[in-house]
């Protein structure tokens, strides 16, 4: 078997890989990124509704299970930059709030090992490294903050109109947060193909755009390609990880180093660390208190299209409004609360794979006469919510979502603020986790070994060489999008990181 050295290998090149990486390069470390996937091709099918909804050109094809037994093809993507590469740009900071202990119709999320003001410098460090435009002091939520690097990008007519609608209500629309390289000497044209789909012009502020290709000319930073790690091997005591074995298109090879930092994504984070298991780790790599796997949180997320049936919405770039109203609850209801953001333009072939009955003439008409809002609230962790590894490696995931009740009174609560606002018409789909890209909790932080896997830098408790850096360290979910958290986060690893090889 092929053997690579390094002194810091980073598995996976996702948000929170590339935000380590950022910060120890240069710092006299070989650091060794290993990616499972490539570039993503530039190609036309980037911003064809048909490829990527309806012939699910990027997706992969591994197959998981629910809890039932039913196959299915999840919504990952594993290209360089991860799960970036088809986000929508969203770039919120967590609430002081969400880092406390809270409790929504009888179950918990529980204290985060840290607070607003350990993760703030680097928040806005994450927000100048993405790119990140927005307006500070709208947002009747936000917590303490500087101006963000970059001017808020414009609305549109139909979403200005909408923006007054809501606040006739004497609700605060604001201006949503948003990594774009949009404006003067900016590659953004403002298409409709943004929001779930790749950019073609460089525009998206995702990790391979903005972080990794500035670090691969960087002489301490290599990454490989086409690397799928599979396991991680501990030393005979069972206290540091030693290697990590791993498949560079499809030959077996060994990667050693003193510092491991494993951010593949929540799920695929935990399967690593589970099929890790060994004789000193007989439950799993970082695995002694056994919550890895567990928790999974996915957000509770409906999709909501308001129809003007006479009025075609002719925006180009829509996700330049959010509402925080009701984070914190409705009057009289604490318990249904969560924020309200734009999607992008909801079109007919993204809506015929998820209703194939719907002749496509409609699903056509729907797409051209709806604005399309995002319903979130917060998931509540669930010891049994987990992916677990089945005979033959099979992969299941046993989601079990927590308040969903009291996300569906906040959603028929906007349905009712959307008709006010001038939409007779509000439809609803709900996401599942067949569409993890909010996947988060199975390898919590916390400050009891017994009851979390990673202390509050993400150092594994069990193993003081290993840090896990992407959503799975999210000890609860908050209600708002988690990649500028995760970015954070990253950011403030690779600095304790960096000083502990200071001379």
């Amino acid at each position: 078997m092929d053997s690579i050295q390094a002194d810091v290998v980073i598995i996976g090149s996702g948000v929170g890989g590339s935000a380590v990486a950022h910060r120890l390069v240069g710092s006299g470390a070989r650091v060794l990124m290993l990616e499972r996937g490539d570039f993503l091709p530039n190609e036309s099918q980037n911003s064809d509704a048909r490829a990527v909804f309806g012939e699910q050109r990027y997706k992969t094809r591994d197959i998981w299970f629910d809890a039932r037994g039913a196959a299915f093809r999840p919504g990952q993507y594993y290209h360089v930059g991860g799960h970036t590469k088809f986000y929508g740009t969203a770039m919120f900071r967590f609430r002081e709030s969400d880092f406390a202990a809270t409790a929504i119709d009888g179950m918990t999320s529980p204290a985060w090992p840290i607070g607003y003001g350990d993760l703030a410098p680097f928040y806005a460090e994450a927000e100048q490294l993405y790119g990140v435009r927005g307006a500070a002091g709208f947002d009747p939520t936000e917590p303490p903050r500087d101006a963000f690097p970059h001017a808020a990008i414009p609305h549109e007519p139909v979403i200005a109109r909408l923006a007054e609608g809501l606040a006739a209500q004497g609700l605060r629309p604001f201006p949503m947060p948003s990594a774009v390289d949009y404006g003067p000497g900016g590659t953004c044209r403002r298409c409709d193909s943004c929001d779930a789909f790749a950019c073609r012009f460089g525009a998206k502020g995702d990790a391979e755009t903005r972080v990794l290709r500035p670090l691969l000319a960087q002489g301490d930073f290599r990454l490989e390609r086409r690397t799928e790690v599979r396991r991680l091997i501990l030393d005979d005591q069972g206290r540091h990880v030693v290697a990590a074995e791993a498949l560079r298109e499809g030959v077996p090879i060994r990667v050693e180093a003193p510092v491991f930092v494993l951010s593949a994504g929540a799920i695929n984070s935990a399967l690593i660390l589970l099929r890790s298991a060994c004789d000193a780790a007989p439950a799993g790599v970082a695995n002694r208190s056994g919550v890895v796997g567990r928790y999974l949180m996915n957000h509770h997320l409906t999709g909501l299209m308001g129809i003007r049936p006479l009025a075609v919405n002719d925006t180009r770039f829509p996700k330049t409004l959010a509402i925080n109203d009701f984070y914190h609850g409705l009057p009289g209801d604490e318990g249904a609360r969560g924020n309200m953001q734009m999607l992008g333009n909801i079109r007919g072939a993204m809506i015929r794979p998820a209703y194939p009955a719907l002749p496509g003439p409609l699903a056509d008409w729907l797409g051209r006469h709806s604005v399309d809002v995002l319903a979130m609230s917060e998931d509540l962790p669930d010891r049994d919510s987990r992916v677990r590894l089945l005979p033959g490696d099979r992969v299941e995931v046993d989601y079990r979502p927590g308040g969903t009740a009291a996300h569906d009174r906040f959603v028929r609560h906007l349905r009712g603020v959307l008709r006010r606002a001038g939409f007779p018409l509000v439809l609803r789909h709900r996401f599942g986790i067949q569409a993890p890209s909010h996947q988060c909790g199975t390898v919590r932080m916390g400050h009891d070994p017994a009851q979390s896997a990673l202390d509050g830098l993400c150092r594994a408790h069990d193993h003081p060489n290993l840090h896990v850096v992407d959503g799975g360290f999210l000890p609860s979910s908050a209600a708002l999008n988690p990649a500028l958290t995760i970015a954070a986060q990253a950011l403030r690893v690779g600095a304790h990181l960096r000083a502990r090889r200071a001379p």
